[in-house]
């Protein structure tokens, strides 16, 4: 899943796409280099970040959105505002990528009404808030009990099961210990029998880790996103297509299974 952020704040490649031209120029090139999903948002999510209204937020995407519908590839829209997703929605998105997991009014509903795939993430606390000194007993089993608690709204509103993927939502509401607990029990959300989406590109704490700055993190976002592959993630959410699907060819190749063994929409 490659990512746009048609963004002025994004934590990563905020202002570098922020025109609709920028954009769609990134999209083209990530379709040159082997993305399989293109996911579109128009509000930054990163620590501190603030909510735009949801007309700016259609205004970023749209043109973006549309232009990657016209190159036949499937398109999410990052999003937790209704009206963006039922816009978006009925001009042919495939999947909706919620970071607040479908608790705005009215997001469930919109959803249900349609025949897209949605992906609900965990987040404790909201952007502005959420690197506020988090807490949790056990993380990886919080995570999953929150998800299960989400999915359940979702199947009793008419979302097919078929439909969800889950995300443990790295870095939101999460310490670097955290993080690191997620990553390494991963298998236990994969467990759960929904597809995992993991989104680990130039994270902090590949920074805390590597000492690099965030757009010096290509090495240390491909070598997670393996990590999250052995484990059985199904979808890789990040900003360096070309070098995460050439990791990913020679691990599929290593491990004798098709080029094509992630999730497709």
């Amino acid at each position: 899943m490659g990512v746009i952020n048609v963004t002025p704040d994004s934590f990563s490649d905020g202002g570098y796409f922020d025109t609709t031209e920028k954009a769609i120029e990134q999209a083209r090139r990530l379709i040159q280099e082997g993305a399989d999903i293109l996911d579109i948002g128009g509000e930054s999510t990163r620590p501190g970040s603030r909510s735009v209204g949801g007309d700016e937020e259609l205004l970023r995407v749209m043109p973006v959105i549309e232009f990657a519908l016209s190159m036949d590839i499937p398109v999410s829209v990052d999003t937790s505002k209704p009206e963006v997703m039922r816009a978006t929605i009925d001009a042919g998105v495939d999947l909706v990528n919620d970071i607040n997991a479908l608790r705005a009014p009215g997001a469930l509903d919109v959803v249900a009404d349609s025949a897209v795939m949605i992906c609900l993430m965990h987040m404790q606390g909201k952007p502005e808030t959420m690197q506020h000194n988090p807490q949790y007993s056990d993380v990886v089993a919080e995570v999953i009990s929150f998800l299960e608690q989400r999915v359940a709204a979702a199947v009793s509103t008419g979302i097919e099961r078929e439909r969800i993927i889950i995300d443990p939502g790295f870095g939101f509401g999460k310490t670097f210990e955290h993080n690191l607990m997620l990553l390494r029990g991963l298998d236990r959300l994969v467990s759960t029998n929904f597809p995992v989406l993991a989104g680990l590109s130039r994270k902090s704490m590949l920074g805390t880790i590597t000492g690099n700055a965030v757009n010096d993190r290509v090495h240390a976002s491909v070598a997670a996103g393996l990590l999250a592959v052995g484990q059985g993630a199904r979808i890789i959410r990040v900003h360096d297509v070309k070098a995460t699907r050439d990791a990913f060819s020679v691990f599929a190749a290593v491990n004798r299974i098709a080029p094509g063994f992630l999730l497709h929409l």
